[in-house]
C-alpha cells in the first residue's frame, strides 16, 4: 500500500492537529547555517527555494514541524487500520509488513526544507518489519532500500538466482539469527541543486558524500550525530577517505553517469515540446467522471423511450426530460 502522507503542504486535520501541544513542539537542533560556512548543495537548495530571501519566524518554523507531526499522526492511523484489516481477516498470522518512506523531511534543520539532500534529516528513513519469523528488536546498523527485494525473496522462500538484487538480505537480522546487513549503503541523487550525480556511501559509523565540483563532504555519525564537523580534508581521516574514494570508483563511472543524465534530459526536453500541445494530463491519479453518462437525460429517455411512463394527458413534456 502506498499513502502520500507525511508530505507538504501539511494541510491535516484538526484531530490530528490537536494531540500536539505547539509549545511542546521541538525546534531544529542545526540552526541556519550561515551562508558563508554552508556547503554549496546546501545554498543551491537554499537558493532553489528562496528561503533565505524571506526567512521564516520561530513561530512559523514550529508550525510546520507541528503539521508535520501531525501528518505522521494521520499515516499512523492509516497504518492501523491496515493491520486491523489484517487481523480481521485472518491474515496477520501469515502476513510479512515491512514498513518505509521514501524519503526524509530537514523540517528546517540547517535552514533546509523538504528532501534532495543526504543529510540524515532527508536521507535516513524508517523500516520497521512485523509478521511471521520477526524477531523483536532494534537494530541500528545502516541499512539500505536496495536490501529489500533480496530480504523479502529471502523471507518468501524464493530462490535468489531467480533475480538480481543488488542489495544484501536483511533475513537473518530480522530474524534474530545473525547479524545480516550490508557492509556498504549507497545513494545517489540526480535532481534538483546539483549539477554533476551526487553520489553517498554509509559504512559503520562514517558518511562520504562525493558531488563533481562540490568538496568532498566525510562524516563521524558516532561522535558528530549532527553532521556539523567535515573531516574529508583532515589527515586523520585519510585513510577513511582512501576507502571510500575506492569504492566510489568501484560503483560508479560518474563522468559516464552524468553524460547519460544529460542525454536523457536532452531527450525528455523533446518530449516536452511536443507535451505542450492538445490536452495536458496530470501526473498525479485523479479519477475521471463523466457525468453525461451518470443521469436519465432527455435525449436518451424520451417520451417514446420502454422505460419510461408516459405522461397522461397530451401536455408535452419540458425540454431536457
Amino acid at each position: 500500500m502506498s499513502f502520500t502522507n507525511p508530505h507538504d503542504p501539511w494541510e491535516v486535520r484538526r484531530p490530528h492537529w490537536e494531540r500536539y501541544d505547539d509549545d511542546a513542539i521541538d525546534m531544529p537542533a542545526v540552526a541556519t547555517i550561515p551562508r558563508e560556512q554552508a556547503d554549496p548543495h546546501s545554498l543551491r537548495l537554499r537558493d532553489m527555494i528562496g528561503c533565505d530571501e524571506r526567512p521564516l519566524s520561530a513561530e512559523e518554523v514550529r508550525r510546520a514541524r507541528h503539521g508535520y507531526y501531525a501528518a505522521i499522526s494521520y499515516l499512523d492511523d492509516r497504518v492501523g487500520e491496515v493491520l486491523d484489516a489484517l487481523r480481521a481477516t485472518g491474515l496477520a498470522d501469515d502476513t510479512i509488513v515491512l514498513f518505509t518512506a521514501d524519503h526524509g523531511e530537514m523540517l528546517g534543520e540547517r535552514g533546509l526544507w523538504y528532501k534532495m539532500s543526504f543529510f540524515d534529516g532527508s536521507a535516513r528513513v524508517p523500516l520497521i518489519a512485523a509478521g511471521p519469523g520477526i524477531a523483536p528488536g532494534r537494530h541500528a546498523a545502516p541499512v539500505s532500500q536496495l536490501d529489500l527485494a533480496p530480504t523479502l525473496a529471502e523471507l518468501a522462500v524464493v530462490a535468489e538466482e531467480d533475480a538480481a538484487f543488488e542489495g544484501a538480505s536483511l533475513a537473518p537480522l530480522l530474524r534474530g539469527s545473525g547479524a545480516g546487513g550490508p557492509a556498504w549503503v549507497a545513494g545517489e541523487y540526480l535532481a534538483e541543486g546539483v549539477r554533476a550525480p551526487s553520489v553517498m556511501l554509509r559504512r559503520g559509523r562514517h558518511k562520504f558524500i562525493r558531488t563533481p565540483g562540490d568538496p568532498d563532504q566525510l562524516y563521524d555519525l558516532d561522535a558528530d550525530l549532527l553532521e556539523l564537523r567535515n573531516l574529508a580534508a583532515d589527515p586523520a581521516h585519510a585513510a577513511v577517505m582512501e576507502e571510500m574514494e575506492t569504492e566510489v570508483a568501484r560503483r560508479w563511472d560518474l563522468e559516464a553517469l552524468n553524460a547519460e543524465v544529460r542525454e536523457s534530459q536532452r531527450r525528455r526536453r523533446l518530449v516536452a515540446d511536443g507535451l505542450r500541445w492538445g490536452a495536458q494530463t496530470p501526473w498525479d491519479h485523479q479519477p475521471f467522471v463523466d457525468a453525461s453518462v451518470q443521469w436519465v437525460r432527455g435525449e436518451r429517455a424520451g417520451a417514446e423511450h420502454p422505460s419510461r411512463l408516459r405522461p397522461r394527458g397530451d401536455l408535452p413534456e419540458r425540454e431536457g426530460g
